[in-house]
Formats: structure tokens, sequence, C-alpha cells
């Protein structure tokens, strides 16, 4: 219980962030389609309005032309006129006015009403110029009369500085005999109607906007369950993990990156008790390989001390402790140099050699060893000089080691063959012995540090496992490569090379 507890926070962090995250995109979102909603219907609305208002000041025009043309009066000179032209334009005017719930006037080119709908009042009067009083105030400004003059004109605005607040407004000339004598002007306020449209708009869309992020909520909630459950399926097998135990695996779901990484987990896991499996085997033969010369060492000095070995077998005996000394000496430089290699500190110094005399010198400190198990060496008589650019100690390393791998390997009375050749871009060395040979499956495994063939406990191997993985990174080091052939119960041949320069 106490674990769950310290990992609940984890998990709401993450369900939060990715909850904050989704709100702040949701109400961006609906943010961004509301305004430009609302921008494309205020548009809409207004080039509807716009477009109303011109097609109906363009019938009021043309009307009033027809019934101007037939008028001869003329009624901003302040004289007597007869109205009754007057009245069906004013009739006209005032039934636009109702339908559209617009302003509609006419005005001289003076900028002054002269015609409106309030004509039809009895109480209606011009002044002195035959203006309208009831729209007195009004004048329109210049530039817009010349806009007006001779084509249909539409704004959203104030025209000019007539009008406080910004009204929708259309325009078109009266013209007599060619020659503009009047304009037709049509406007219409910005209605609260339009405001208490755009208020249920948002209204709308503050409830899906709410919906939204309930939708949101429960698509988070559903995510950061699917995504957290495999991260504590991963929590929960790195705890077994830290305590040794590689058996537990991280369930994989789906085939997405999480997935992908659920299965990257399992393998870093096989991979981890594979090495942990190793370092054991590792661990346990260092401790035995160390063990045993140094019992070995400690019994047969401790004979010489106490008289238990006569001394005409001391010559005998302190061969096998110089043999159990360079024994250990071998595996402590082993580790050494794996140390090195593994942390990139090893250093090539190269230089040009015959590696040929090196096999031929290092075959001679098995001497003893082969002469024992009666070992046929063939191909020495072969071989030629073969001059190599490498670090000698190294490639020294790489020949001892594959040739105490085939002593070792090679049964009573077998035979190990060498061979060197090489053409025009690599110098290859092999190295073959008799025996009862590897695996296939085991064949790629060999150059594995820590790796051991089962089977050859049987011939009294002594190793940890280090010699072949020493031998592949030092001939990988200095650009080359081996390989190791093999056929079950008749040999076992290594063969590498190095780049020919």
């Amino acid at each position: 219980m106490g674990r769950r507890l310290r990992k609940e926070p984890k998990n709401k962090k993450l369900f939060y962030k990715y909850l904050s995250i989704i709100t702040l995109v949701s109400l961006f979102s609906v943010l961004i389609v509301c305004s430009t909603y609302l921008g494309i219907a205020s548009k809409y609305r207004n080039d509807e309005q716009l477009s109303t208002l011109e097609r109906n000041t363009t019938i009021i025009s043309k009307n009033s032309e027809k019934i101007l043309s037939q008028f001869s009066g003329k009624y901003n000179s302040g004289e007597e006129v007869d109205i009754s032209p007057l009245s069906m334009i004013c009739n006209t005017i005032n039934n636009m006015s109702a339908a559209l719930d617009a302003d509609i006037f006419i005005i001289n080119m003076n900028g002054e009403v002269v015609v409106c709908k309030e004509m039809m009042s009895d109480r209606f009067r011009f002044d002195s110029k035959a203006v309208c009083v009831v729209h007195g105030g009004y004048k329109i400004d210049q530039s817009i009369i010349d806009a007006a003059t001779d084509k249909d004109y539409t704004e959203v605005g104030r025209l000019g500085t007539t009008f406080v607040r910004t009204q929708i407004t259309a325009a078109s000339p009266i013209r007599i005999n060619n020659k503009t004598v009047a304009i037709v002007i049509a406007t219409e306020k910005i209605t609260s109607s339009w405001y208490g449209y755009a208020k249920r708009m948002l209204q709308i869309f503050l409830v899906a906007a709410l919906f939204s992020l309930v939708l949101s909520f429960l698509a988070v909630y559903y995510l950061s369950y699917r995504l957290t459950r495999p991260l504590r399926d991963m929590a929960t097998a790195t705890e077994h993990y830290s305590q040794g135990d590689f058996s537990y695996k991280v369930r994989v779901r789906g085939h997405d990156e999480v997935a992908q990484l659920s299965e990257a987990f399992n393998t870093m896991a096989m991979s981890l008790s594979a090495l942990e499996s190793s370092r054991r085997s590792f661990v346990a033969n260092v401790s035995h390989e160390l063990k045993t010369p140094m019992t070995s060492i400690g019994g047969f000095i401790d004979g010489m001390l106490d008289g238990t070995i006569s001394e005409d077998k001391y010559d005998y005996y302190l061969r096998i402790v110089s043999d159990e000394v360079k024994r250990l000496s071998r595996l402590v430089t082993g580790m050494l140099n794996m140390s090195k290699l593994e942390a990139g500190e090893m250093q090539i110094n190269l230089k040009q050699f015959d590696i040929s005399a090196d096999i031929f010198k290092t075959l001679l400190s098995f001497e003893r060893k082969i002469n024992d198990k009666d070992i046929e060496i063939v191909g020495l008589d072969k071989m030629e000089s073969m001059i190599v650019s490498a670090d000698e100690d190294m490639m020294m390393q790489v020949i001892y080691n594959l040739i105490d791998n085939a002593v070792k390997f090679t049964p009573q009375n077998g035979y190990i063959e060498f061979k060197t050749y090489h053409d025009k871009e690599k110098l290859f060395v092999s190295i073959k012995n008799s025996g009862a040979g590897i695996e296939r499956e085991e064949a790629d495994k060999i150059f594995e540090r820590f790796y051991k063939i089962d089977k050859s406990r049987s011939y009294d191997v002594k190793g940890a496992g280090l010699g072949l993985y020493l031998v592949k990174s030092i001939v990988e080091l200095h650009g080359g490569q081996i390989v190791c052939k093999s056929k079950l119960n008749e040999y076992t041949q290594f063969v590498f090379w190095l780049p020919n320069v």
C-alpha cells in the first residue's frame, strides 16, 4: 500500500499535465472558432444589409427620377411648390423605411436633407431654404457627395461626421438629364438585435466549450491511464530488477510507441539477466581460477619448507609454481585489458613486424604442453614471412590466446595447423586444431565475454571466458575481423585478418 501511495502523485502530475494542455488547446480552439464564426457572421450580415439597402436606394432613386422628371417646381428656392410629386416620393421612402427599419432621406448637392418620410406628417415644414427641419442638423460631407454623385455608394461607418455611432449606409444618385440633382441615402443602425444574436452564439459556443472540456477530461483520463499503465509496469519491473529479479516482464499492449518501449524494456531485462548470469559465472570462474593456482603454489612451497618434498624434486615443483604464477599473471592481465578496452583506453602503437616469427616464438612457450599431449604441429614449414602493421604486444596476446586455446582443446595425439596468406587488401592468419569441434549455435557466442562452452570442462580447461573476447576486441581495434569455423568431432579453426597497408 505504501508503494501505491508513493506512485500516485506521479500519475496525478502526468494526468493534470495532459488535462491542462488539452484544456488550453480546447479553449484556444473554441476561441478561434468562435471569433472566426462571429467575424464571418458579422461580415455576412453587414454585406447582406448593405446589399438590401443598396437595392432599395437604387429603386427609390429610379422612381424619384421618373417623378422628378415631370416635376418642374424648384422646391429649394423657397417658392410655393406643388408637393404632390414629393408626396409620392415620401410615400415610397416611408414604406421602405418601415420595411427595412432604416432612415431614408434625400439630400441636395449641398449635403442638406430635402426629402424624408417625416414630410408625410401634417406638422412637417421646410425652413426658409426649403430644407427639412427634422434633419436640419445633418450635413453630409462633400467627399461622400462626390463619391455618390456618379455611382452607388456604401459604407459601414459614421457617414463622415454625421452620426455619433457606426451605421450601415447606402447611397444612390438621382439623375435628371444626365445630371445628378440629388442623392438618396439609407442608413441602418447596428441594432441590439445583432448583439443579442452574437450573445446567443457566444452562449452556444460556451456550452460547446464546456462539453468539449468534459470530453477532454474523459479522453485525458483514458489516455493517461493507458499511458501510465505500462509506465507503472515498468516502475514495478525496475523494483524487481534492482533486487536482482530479471524474470518480471512488462506486458506489451498494442503496436504503438509505448508498446515498442515495453518490448525494448523486456529486451533490456533479458540482456541484463544474461549479463548478470555471465557476471556471476565470471566471478565464480575467476574465484576458482585464482584459488586453484594459489592453493597449489602455497601447498608446494609449504612442502618444500617442511621437508615433505625432497630436494631432488624441487626443480619439478618449482616449474609448476612458475606456470601457476604465469597463469595468475595472464588472468590479471586479461581482466585489466578488458577494462581498458571497454573504457576505450587501449592505445595502439603501430609498427611493422613479422607476424610469422611471433607465431614461432609464441609456439615455443607451449613446447612442454605440446609434447605431453603428443600434438602434431602442421604447416610451420610452409609459412613464409608476412609483415604486418600493428601493435606487436597486442598481436602477441592474440596469437598466445589462440594457440593456448588450440592446445587446450586438442586431444591426445591430435594436430594443430598454422597457415598465413594474403591478398591485395588483407593479411590472414589461420590456426586449426583437431578435436570435438563447436556447435554452430555456439560458434558466434564464444567471442562474448565470460562465455565458456560447457563441454570444454571435460578437457580440464582453465579459463574465465576472456581470452577469445580479448582476441576479437584487439583484432577489431586494428580494423580487422576474426571468424570461427568448426566441424563437430573433426576440427575447430580460427581465422583472423588485418588490413594490408
